[in-house]
């Protein structure tokens, strides 16, 4: 394991954090977000009025980093800008594992002299062989060990998708949004300006890493394109990996500039690199989510032919237009599934043909998940997708007021025989409270939902390119 490795292991794992700065201004940000840290934490600070709030957090301080009787994996550094290249030295003389430096104004100020001294910092980490995240960045999030840079992320659990963010906001909506979803987090992190570490140095650690299944990436601007291309190459060829290029405009490259200080790059550029590489490309956190997903939890295919269930006659059309856009065929069924079929889908108004118009067959679950069932079996099948219209589901709660939670058993028990993926469309129209609901324990039972049928064919389609491409390799 070379030095960057070790570092980022000390940092993503630590045993000891120390927050260097962190004033009431913040509201004590950093230390509040670490409450749940499972290891030792150590604040350094020297304005003597910022020493009550920091006591009555628990926490105990130090004038100096150097003054910890401890060895410190991981230092977050929120000082002033003019500060930091005395307290990068300080974490090098005391053999810090990684420090992230939260502190801004620099390269992305478009000033000579934040630019200047970024070049100091930079020049001071690369001296001292320095593990250093940013500066401008939230860095390092390890749900599993309560290391967090925000309230809103969550803790004491664990799972197998990383994320590496340029933007601290996207890391903290990810790590935020994503476990509502079931896309829960093994490690994160959000490392701005890179102006010593970089994304490649992150992928490289999270390819890695026995945590991580599936890595998300954010990213404005590489500082070295070719040892990207060629780690992200590895990579995507043992784990998925999903990028997400900010900056793909022009007035997204102008903002980029003045947001991490990243040279965008021509989107052409990116698309190559993505494609060439085996990777995924996604056009935002949404699409991010959506596709994860489906990798994590729908069962890996090549084929592209899906059995459609709507739960009315216009949805039975727009289904099929959303999918069929993507690339997906809709075939008809075979004449045993229709045999079958027709033994019970008797419901006035109703279809059986491919897409299937379930209507008011809802009430009766049993004939739902059979219906799913001969879709499932059927050989002209690959791919099974459901509508679960909120709205029309609640007009119907009147005749079973545990509709919604017999549905989602029900749905579940079919997932775990059918052998073939199985993804659901939770349309809301009206009912919004309530499918938020049904989204979230549609995830517990680690069941892919979707809020419309662009989303989730779009989804599904990015994840079965990726295992067409895998099944080459």
């Amino acid at each position: 394991m070379d030095s960057i490795s070790k570092g980022l292991d000390r940092a993503f794992n630590p045993r000891s954090v120390a927050v260097i700065g962190d004033k009431l201004a913040l509201g004590y940000m950093w230390l509040k977000s670490l409450s749940h840290f499972q290891g030792r934490l150590y604040s350094v600070q020297i304005d003597e009025n910022e020493l009550p709030g920091i006591e009555a957090l628990g926490v105990e301080n130090y004038l100096s980093l150097r003054d910890i009787p401890d060895d410190i994996d991981y230092a977050i550094v929120a000082v002033p800008n003019t500060v930091t290249p005395r307290i990068v030295r300080d974490c090098i003389d005391a053999n810090v594992g990684a420090a992230t430096l939260f502190t801004s104004g620099f390269a992305e100020s478009g000033s000579d002299g934040g630019r200047k001294l970024q070049d100091t910092i930079a020049s001071i980490a690369r001296d001292g062989n320095l593990n250093l995240i940013g500066p401008n960045c939230m860095g390092i999030h390890n749900p599993r060990i309560g290391l967090c840079h925000s309230l809103d992320q969550p803790h004491g659990t664990s799972g197998n998708v990383g994320f590496i963010s340029q933007s601290g906001t996207h890391a903290t909506f990810f790590t935020a949004v994503g476990p509502l979803n079931g896309v829960r987090i093994s490690k994160s992190v959000s490392y701005g300006n890179a102006v010593a570490l970089d994304c490649t140095d992150f992928l490289e650690y999270l390819g890695d890493d026995e945590e991580t299944d599936i890595i998300g990436m954010y990213i404005e601007g590489v500082n070295d394109g070719r040892r990207l291309f060629s780690v992200l190459r590895d990579v995507a060829r043992r784990k998925p990996v999903l990028v997400w290029k900010g900056g793909v405009t022009e007035e997204g490259s102008r903002a980029t500039a003045s947001h991490t200080a990243s040279m965008a790059g021509a989107p052409v550029i990116w698309d190559t690199l993505i494609r060439q590489c085996g990777a995924i490309k996604a056009n935002s956190l949404d699409e991010m989510i959506d596709t994860m997903k489906v990798l994590l939890y729908a069962e890996p295919t090549t084929g592209n032919r899906v059995g459609l269930a709507a739960m009315t006659g216009g949805q039975s059309v727009v289904i099929t237009d959303a999918f069929t856009r993507e690339g997906f065929d809709v075939p008809l069924l075979t004449e045993r599934s229709y045999d079958k079929f027709a033994a019970f889908f008797d419901t006035l108004g109703a279809s059986y043909r491919n897409p299937l118009d379930i209507s008011l067959n809802f009430p009766h679950l049993d004939r739902i998940i059979r219906s799913l069932d001969i879709l499932s079996e059927d050989d002209n099948i690959d791919i099974v997708v459901l509508e679960i219209s909120i709205a029309f589901m609640k007009n119907l709660s009147w005749i079973d007021t545990d509709l919604f939670d017999e549905i989602i058993d029900a749905l579940s028990g079919f997932k775990e025989r059918s052998d073939k993926p199985f993804i659901a469309i939770v349309v809301a129209a009206h009912a919004e409270h309530e499918a938020i609901d049904v989204r979230s324990k549609l995830a517990a039972r680690n069941i892919p939902s979707f809020s419309s049928f662009n989303s989730g064919a779009k989804a599904l389609k990015k994840a079965l390119s990726y295992h067409r491409t895998a099944a080459c390799h």
